[in-house]
């Protein structure tokens, strides 16, 4: 599909302009999900970009040929005692600014003249508008989210698995502080680097970092959590940091001319694992789920799971948000909730600073409850939805939602018959 898309956009009338002068905002072509479905050469706005060539601008420095080693036999990282120190031992190559080659159409718009480019356009796009999401519809405010870093194509190896990069993929590192856009080799469809889902999604998780982590590489809930052989309060915290993230990129999608979209990774996977984060589907809390929640280790028998939990939390969300003026408050509420130091409704980072002796407190109820807290009390209609789908799908019990406080769950939350209680015999 790229390479036909690329062939089409070169029959256009163009010329040769290798470095043109940025403006902002820029005009240029990205290749981006038309309502049809299909991923079509598009006239879009970059207005962060500050250097066009090299692919920075206020959001996003790109950068290339990067060399990343995560070893835990690295004496190196294996000494580190800060976020600083650690970076440099994994970032064994920090590698070096891109190249961008354009042609320019008569109506002055600039066309990526080759693969590489329209890839890197697309990116810095699909980044820009995940953070305009979240600084706009989300508010967070725009000081929170400085211009990260996009290691693009790098060589990204986990030694501990096998010393071959690892390819077909994108993700916030958090001990890196920015993106990874993986070179492709097995995917047949859209490069991730092209898909906007995805990438607001991993904007998500550095959203996510930044508010409950405190932007930290190696968090103090991670660091501290994995040590333990069973791993509840970390399984939470993955499972939470993707759910919300799959969230945040199905409400950005409906900002966009394909409109909403419930599969994060429809048009670059397909089959079986493209179904299984379908959020307009009816996933339920299992007896066997529930179990390895709260007595797996992340680094033994849950680990994948976090996204069976997640997504199960992100179609409860969705379920309940059905007009745009519900998406915006609970994408706002989500966020909120993230960090907020009001004793009466203490955000996850303040629950996960006071579980770090004790893992086993910080619960998906502690964490559901403080959401709930999050919604205006106005919203009464949304917030009971929210307290209902989380009960019903999660099966979280009703009485770690609710409290005396007018912002908890209401006394009065039930479930439903969309799934069948784990609890009863």
């Amino acid at each position: 599909m790229v390479r036909k898309l690329t062939a089409a956009a070169a029959l256009a009338t163009l010329t040769v302009s290798c470095a043109p002068p940025t403006q902002t905002p820029m005009k240029v072509r990205a290749l981006v999900l038309s309502s049809n479905g299909e991923y079509a050469p598009t006239e879009v706005e970059l207005k962060t970009i500050t250097d066009i060539v090299a692919m920075e601008g206020t959001v996003l420095k790109v950068i290339g040929s990067a060399h990343i080693r995560m070893d835990s036999q690295d004496p190196e990282a294996n000494a580190a005692q800060t976020d600083e120190a650690y970076l440099r031992a994994v970032l064994k190559d920090t590698g070096r600014p891109v190249t961008a080659s354009f042609n320019t159409d008569t109506a002055g718009v600039l066309w990526p003249a080759d693969f590489h480019t329209w890839n890197l356009v697309t990116t810095y796009y699909n980044l820009e508008r995940a953070w305009e999401y979240f600084t706009t519809i989300a508010e967070v405010k725009q000081a929170d989210l400085p211009q990260t870093m996009a290691y693009y194509f790098p060589s990204f190896v986990i030694a501990d698995e096998s010393d071959e990069p690892v390819k077909d993929n994108a993700l916030f590192f958090s001990p890196v502080k920015g993106f990874l856009l993986l070179p492709f080799e097995k995917i047949q469809k859209a490069p991730m680097a092209l898909n906007a889902s995805i990438l607001t999604h991993e904007y998500a998780h550095l959203v996510f970092n930044r508010r409950v982590y405190g932007g930290r590489g190696v968090p103090d809930p991670i660091r501290y959590w994995s040590l333990d052989g069973n791993t509840p309060g970390l399984n939470v915290m993955k499972s939470l940091d993707e759910g919300l993230a799959d969230f945040h990129a199905y409400v950005a999608s409906c900002q966009t001319s394909y409109g909403c979209n419930t599969r994060v990774l429809a048009t670059s996977e397909e089959g079986e694992l493209e179904a299984s984060r379908d959020l307009s589907k009816n996933w339920c809390m299992s007896r066997e789920l529930y179990s390895q929640l709260y007595g797996g280790g992340f680094n033994s028998t849950f680990r994948g799971r976090e996204y069976q939990v997640g997504t199960i939390l992100a179609s409860a969300l969705y379920r309940a948000s059905t007009s745009a003026a519900d998406r915006q408050v609970l994408a706002r509420a989500v966020v909120a909730a993230y960090s907020d130091s009001d004793p009466l409704k203490p955000g996850l980072a303040q629950l996960a600073s006071a579980s770090l002796d004790n893992q086993a407190k910080f619960t998906l109820g502690v964490a559901a409850r403080s959401i709930v807290r999050h919604i205006p009390r106005g919203n009464v209609t949304l917030k009971n939805a929210v307290c209902t789908n989380f009960a019903t799908y999660l099966q979280i019990p009703i009485a770690e939602m609710t409290g005396t406080d007018e912002d908890s769950c209401p006394e009065s939350t039930t479930t439903t018959s969309a799934c069948p209680s784990i609890y009863t015999p």
